[in-house]
């Protein structure tokens, strides 16, 4: 039997004229399935319940944008009537308004939704799908899978947070859950907490604080947990560490529900300088990390692409590691992988070139899709891009995130507008969300088709076929290694030998650091040192076997 469609009656009432709110709303309603009747401006309030009576109302809206006074006149007067004609507890009454005439109608019972204009319109869908926000079952759910299906077709939102007290922190996150904001907060240790939360006597008392919160104890994380408990319940997750991962990994799970653990594949190690443990040892153990939470169905995101074209080495190479890490994850039993897209990086690249990188890098990985493995696409600002002016970094926050949003992401990852200023504060983290909360209600919909654009297709298939010679070279030298790309030993010795290298390694004892790069026409190149000219994929990986192979015969 066919569904009865659901109706809604609207109408701006007393002397209110003001209608956009209304039209959106109702316009809204449509593209949800409901049947809707639009009143007018200045509508009596008996005309609008007997109408909604006569065509047998699931909903009533009104609006009412002037005074908050004669509103709550208005309000009281609609109660009775809705009870004399039996209407109170047949169908939902629903307000839109100003923020000081919200204040009014929260004062009523009767009204099951206020909107005031503040809110995200993926919570005004919210209401049409049915979705309730009770304190017993939070509005999107409890995991990241669920969150990512009840949201859409809006993308998820997550932020980084951690100021240096726990209690700050803990304060912070109240303030940004009661926000309704933000979907996942990404905790934030600090440097002290990531290497050696597991080895207090060995922390720097001089490092206290720095770079996130000073997490000691598993009760910290637990107070950082209840925190989130309010608003609309925003996830929690937490960074692997850069020791110890296997205990960070229980820790994260059993005291905040990690909605998904972020893992690199070879950093965190003497590669960066954030741990010391050796590469291929680092390689070994976060592969067990990763093949851990996939054992247990955790979302893993593996951070190793953009650590690559942070430290500008070629965008090939950036490519390349998109996929190996991927395939890592798959072959490791990952069901549900986070891969994470990182634009304007490295500072500078243009626009269509950062698309047509990604864009590779989303074809390869999205090749590995099948009934087992699935990814979730991730999308953010890059770390080096944003100006210390506050009032350019806003702008240059929307406009990475508007680029972004072509790529249709499931989640976006918004890096605070302050980021090269201070640390975020709530109040900044917030004000980031609006802002990127504006840029998705302006591109969700109607964006023109990147994948038309002649430019970006040329690059993208460019990148592919660099891409495809640089991972034959990695395959081959893992010759008579049944799995190459999964292989520890290979990927450090490609590392080591220079395959995958970035200038900023240069001295590094895991890596080469021999490559030179430059942006030409806004992508990231190697370069010939002598003659300052662009290298192709197989010149580059040419001149690196000559080079060693003089180096052994010399």
């Amino acid at each position: 039997m066919k569904k009865r469609q659901r109706k809604i009656v609207a109408a701006a009432i007393g002397n209110c004229v003001h209608v956009a709110g209304s039209i959106n709303f109702l316009n809204l309603a449509q593209q949800n399935g409901y049947q809707t009747h639009f009143l007018g401006p200045a509508v009596n309030i008996e005309e609008l319940l007997l109408t909604a009576k006569k065509t047998k109302a699931d909903v009533i809206g009104i609006s009412y944008r002037l005074d908050p006074t004669a509103a709550h006149r208005l309000f009281k007067a609609l109660k009775m009537k809705a009870t004399e004609l039996g209407l109170i507890h047949k169908c939902q009454f629903v307000c839109g308004c100003t923020p000081s005439v919200a204040a009014e109608a929260r004062k009523f019972d009767f009204f099951t939704h206020v909107f005031d204009g503040s809110e995200p319109i993926s919570e005004v869908v919210q209401f049409f799908v049915g979705k309730k926000t009770t304190e017993a079952a939070p509005t999107l759910g409890s995991s990241l899978l669920t969150r990512l299906i009840n949201k859409r077709p809006y993308p998820l939102l997550r932020h980084h947070f951690g100021l240096p007290g726990v209690g700050d922190t803990a304060q912070g996150i109240a303030m940004i859950a009661e926000a309704k904001v933000l979907d996942i907060i990404s905790i934030g240790p600090d440097q002290n907490a990531q290497f050696s939360f597991f080895r207090p006597q060995e922390m720097d008392a001089t490092l206290e604080g720095g770079g996130g919160v000073a997490v000691r104890k598993a009760e910290h994380m637990t107070q950082l947990y209840q925190a989130a408990q309010r608003g609309n319940y925003p996830l929690l997750r937490c960074y692997s560490g850069t020791r110890d991962l296997q205990k960070w990994a229980e820790l994260s799970l059993t005291t905040i529900n990690n909605a998904w653990a972020a893992i690199p594949l070879s950093w965190y190690s003497v590669l960066d300088g954030r741990s010391n443990r050796p590469l291929l040892e680092a390689i070994v153990e976060n592969q067990a990390i990763i093949k851990w939470h996939a054992a247990k169905d955790v979302p893993v995101e593996i951070n190793e692409s953009h650590h690559w074209s942070l430290r500008h080495a070629p965008d090939v190479i950036a490519v390349v590691m998109a996929y190996l890490a991927a395939y890592n994850a798959k072959a490791l039993g990952v069901k549900n992988y986070v891969s994470q897209y990182m634009l304007n990086t490295p500072y500078g690249t243009y626009y269509n070139m950062d698309l047509a990188k990604m864009l590779a890098k989303i074809t390869l990985i999205e090749e590995l899709h099948d009934d087992t493995f699935q990814s979730i696409r991730q999308v953010r600002t890059g770390l080096a891009s944003l100006s210390t002016d506050l009032a350019i970094a806003k702008g240059q926050l929307a406009s990475s995130i508007h680029l972004a949003m072509s790529l249709n992401p499931d989640i976006v990852h918004v890096v605070g507008f302050s980021e090269a200023s201070h640390a975020a504060q709530p109040e900044d983290v917030i004000e980031s969300c609006k802002i990127i909360q504006g840029v998705i209600n302006n591109t969700l919909n109607g964006r023109p088709d990147i994948s038309l654009d002649p430019v970006i297709i040329s690059r993208k298939q460019e990148l592919l076929q660099e891409a495809r010679v640089l991972l034959a070279a990695i395959a081959n030298l893992g010759r008579g290694i049944k799995e190459p790309y999964l292989n520890p030993g290979v990927i450090a010795q490609a590392i080591k030998l220079g395959l995958v290298d970035a200038p900023h390694l240069k001295g590094n004892m895991a890596a080469a650091g021999k490559v030179y790069t430059n942006l030409v026409q806004g992508k990231c190149l190697a370069i010939d040192q002598l003659t300052k000219k662009p290298l192709t994929e197989q010149e580059r990986l040419s001149k690196l076997i000559c080079n060693q192979t003089d180096v052994a015969s010399s």
